[in-house]
């Protein structure tokens, strides 16, 4: 199947969320109780909804978009470079617009085709679903009403990983650990970013982190298919 793709039109993406809003108490009442319930499924017996809050971030229901960084392969097979862009606001609706309008322009080009670590179960539906939150029509790489699943041009080096065995979870970071690839973490984690957005307002970290998981996805990748790496000098960042 990699052989057969055009890595020129992949498209690597990945997304930043946090909790709507910064604490449990701060929610409308309703969404208080329906998040309540939720948590009762994983959180311990001594733990409140409001002390697992933080992780309201990783459900679309509760959380909130904050960044979405991209990155495109450029140059040629032996010697490729990449090219990023990151769209990070406090306002979730213009980050997904703004987005959108890149699609569109690319996708006048060629098709463009999607990837992401663990995507099919995280960034592409959490994408999908804020954009319908905020009344947002869905542009047609992320439709999939309707397509077969051979007609869905979306890439996930997780599910690639895995070959086949789904019980399996294997992070980026461990990913590109064990393949040589410089790991994308450095001063925060996933499990931070709800602090560094609320409490620091660091805005320029979380993009940060972001882009540096779509390098890594990137290059594990190009791993996959015995290709040489991207080096740093190579990476750039664009208007697209």
């Amino acid at each position: 199947m990699l052989e057969s793709i055009n890595l020129k039109q992949v498209l690597f993406i990945d997304i930043e969320t946090v909790p709507q809003l910064e604490t449990f108490e701060s929610l409308p009442e309703k969404l208080q109780k329906f998040w309540e319930k939720k948590s009762s499924y994983f959180r311990e017996e001594d733990k409140t909804a409001s002390d697992v809050y933080q992780r309201a971030g990783i459900y679309a229901e509760f959380g909130k978009i904050v960044c979405v960084s991209v990155g495109a392969l450029t140059g040629n097979k032996n010697n490729f470079g990449f090219k990023l862009k990151s769209f990070i606001s406090d306002d979730e609706k213009q980050i997904l617009l703004d987005f959108i309008v890149m699609l569109e322009n690319l996708e006048k080009k060629a098709p463009v085709v999607f990837c992401a670590h663990n995507g099919k179960e995280f960034d592409y539906p959490y994408l999908s679903r804020r954009m319908i939150v905020n009344n947002i029509a869905l542009p047609r790489s992320l439709d999939n009403s309707g397509k077969k699943p051979w007609e869905i041009q979306h890439l996930d080096t997780l599910e690639l990983w895995r070959f086949g065995d789904y019980k399996h979870y294997t992070s980026l970071d461990l990913l590109a650990t064990i393949l040589g690839i410089t790991s994308p973490k450095e001063d925060i984690d996933g499990s931070m970013v709800a602090d560094v957005y609320y409490k620091d307002h660091d805005l320029a970290k979380i993009k940060t982190y972001c882009e540096n998981d779509v390098l890594a996805m990137a290059q594990v990748l190009l791993k996959y298919m015995c290709i040489p790496l991207i080096e740093k000098n190579k990476i750039s960042f664009s208007e697209y």
